[in-house]
Order: C-alpha cells, then sequence, then structure tokens
C-alpha cells in the first residue's frame, strides 16, 4: 500500500539514506529541511527527480501545519556531542522544542486524521555500558548535552502519548556510518586531517567503544517498522560490528596509503605505531564508556544490518580522499 510521510531532516545523513528508501519504496515523501551546516542541498537534485517527492525549507519549530500523511519521520536535530559540549543552546532549540511543535501540530488533528510520529532518538539516551547491552526497557542515564536533549524528546513524546494518545513509534539506533556524512564525524574527520597532512585528534586515547551501523541499514529498519512494526513501541536498531575508536581509525590511516611504522621482533610484525598520525592529548567532558544495544525485538521482524563494516570502510575512505571538497 503506498504510504505518505513526512521526513524532517531530510538533506542530513540519515534523513537523506531515509528519504531515500521511502522514494523508492514508491511511497508520497514531503522534505522537511532548514538546511543547516551539516546539511546536503545538492541531494534536491536527486529526490526531484522522483515524481512523488516534494520540499519546504522550514525550521521543525516554526512548521504550522502538518497536511494529510500516515507518518511523521522525525530525522531533524543537532548531533553532534562536542558542539553541544560547548554550547547546548541549537541542541534544546532543535531537539527538544522542534519535537514539541510537531507533538502539539499532530494534536490539534482529528483522530481520524492523526499521523504516526516515528522518531529518531540515539543509543546515547542509555548512557554508557562497560558489558552487556541496553534494551529497550532500561532506564534513560545520557551523559551530555546532546543526549540529554534527545532523551527528553523522548519522554515528551511519550507523555503525549499518555496525556493526548498521540501515536508513536521511538528509534534508537547506534553509530551510524556511510557516504554523506559531515566532517565533523569520526570516519570523514579522519580522512580530512589525513589529506591536510594533519594528526587526527582522539579524545580519551581513542579508547571509547562504538558499534557500527551503516545508514542504509538503518533506513531499511524504518522501512521494516512501518510496515511490520507496532504502534507505541521503542525499537533498537544495531550493528553486528563494534570496536574502539582508535581501531577504527588505524583502519581508515592504513586504508588512506599512509606510511606508519611495523615494529619487528626476529623479524615478524608484532606492533605499530601511528604517532605521525594521531593525536591524543584531547579528553571529553563526561568521555561514555561504550555504546551497545539489543535489538531483538527489531530482528523477530525480519530485519538484520546487510552492510558489513569492514567491507564498506575502504569505499567511505575512497569517497571522502578523492570526492570531497574540503
Amino acid at each position: 500500500m503506498t504510504k505518505s510521510v513526512y521526513v524532517t531532516g531530510c538533506l542530513g545523513f540519515i534523513g537523506s539514506y531515509v528519504t531515500r528508501a521511502c522514494l523508492n519504496k514508491g511511497w508520497y515523501v514531503k522534505g522537511i529541511d532548514k538546511i543547516t551546516y551539516a546539511a546536503r542541498p545538492e541531494l534536491l537534485d536527486e529526490f526531484n527527480e522522483y515524481p512523488n517527492f516534494s520540499f519546504h525549507k522550514e525550521d521543525i519549530v516554526d512548521l504550522q501545519w502538518i497536511y494529510e500523511c500516515d507518518y511523521i519521520i522525525n530525522t531533524a536535530a543537532e548531533s553532534h556531542v562536542d558542539n553541544s559540549i560547548a554550547s547546548s543552546d541549537e541542541f534544546l532549540h532543535s531537539n527538544i522544542l522542534g519535537v514539541h511543535n510537531i507533538l502539539e501540530l499532530m494534536r490539534r488533528k482529528k483522530k481520524e486524521e492523526m499521523p504516526i510520529l516515528l522518531h529518531f532518538s540515539t543509543d546515547e539516551v542509555y548512557g554508557d555500558v562497560e558489558e552487556g547491552s541496553h534494551s529497550e526497557l532500561d532506564l534513560l542515564k545520557p551523559s551530555n548535552p546532546y543526549s540529554a536533549t534527545k532523551a527528553a524528546a523522548d519522554q515528551l513524546v511519550l507523555a503525549w502519548n499518555r496525556t493526548y494518545d498521540l501515536p508513536y513509534i521511538i528509534v534508537r539506533p547506534t553509530n551510524n556510518y556511510g557516504i554523506g556524512q559531515y566532517v565533523e564525524k569520526l570516519i570523514p574527520k579522519s580522512c580530512k586531517y589525513l589529506k591536510l597532512g594533519k594528526k587526527i585528534p582522539l579524545h580519551n586515547a581513542g579508547t571509547p567503544i562504538r558499534n557500527w551501523l551503516h545508514a542504509g541499514d538503518t533506513a531499511a529498519a524504518i522501512i521494516k517498522i512501518i510496515e511490520s512494526g507496532t504502534r507505541n513501541e521503542i525499537y533498537n536498531i544495531s550493528g553486528d560490528y563494534e570496536q574502539s575508536n582508535i581501531e577504527t581509525v588505524q583502519q581508515i590511516i592504513k586504508l588512506s596509503g599512509k606510511n606508519y611504522h611495523i615494529f619487528l621482533d626476529d623479524g615478524v610484525p608484532y606492533a605499530e605505531d601511528y604517532d605521525d598520525y594521531i593525536d591524543l592529548s584531547f579528553n571529553r567532558k563526561g568521555q561514555d564508556v561504550r555504546y551497545a544495544l539489543n535489538d531483538n525485538k527489531l530482528r523477530d521482524l525480519g530485519w538484520s544490518p546487510t552492510k558489513v563494516f569492514k567491507d564498506e570502510l575502504p569505499e567511505i575512505v575512497n569517497y571522502y580522499k578523492e570526492n570531497f571538497i574540503w
């Protein structure tokens, strides 16, 4: 059945993958984006080729009306943790007030015309976990301003459901990667610094561990949830691969063709030295240790990630190395 959806943040990283997946399903997509520094407005050339796409430039805080649709897929958000630590104002604006406005616009609709809000949250709302993984029933313990605003938005969604019976689905994905990510994120940032001949800054000795989930798999999960999931539920979305940030950066250095020092023991390599390319002098306030999610609820619907991190990384590094304009 053809669906009609809003996608807020449609020109952002995850939002663009979700938009593309919905368009390829033949669904009607109303894209909303205020086009911030991290947006990719050039994607409009691609999306406008679809007869089932329309676009409106708008901040979700300033939206005045939501036209008839089946789902509002809210990917619009400020998302870079370091920026939230430096100043949280924009995070409060977009991540909390923006969601509040969407909920209020929904509340004004007649019951039979009310869409389902599919709200993007994050694994970071649970806080870190050294062993095991978080399920959808775990308490929220955010550790930085960014994750605190996302947790606050989740609570708004749940409260508006209980008070006003607004239908919702909340999704909490792990660390997304893929082509098209803004340069402040770890993989493109590492490529940028290597290209400029500068050391890659890694905080807390690169020890934080991330679970890597391709944005294409995230978009596929959204389609699966809409088609087979249940309203008024929370779904974790997890990749199948995790490693420390320093291990990820070391892989990027190798793929970039940079020379690094190999130490030999009786002619056998036993250690590698990346000191020429990595700066470990930084520490982040409130630094987390590890994020990990249990997403059995989603996998029971028949979804699982298809992208393999080690297979995808070479193409991504090459893209940023050859095609990205810094």
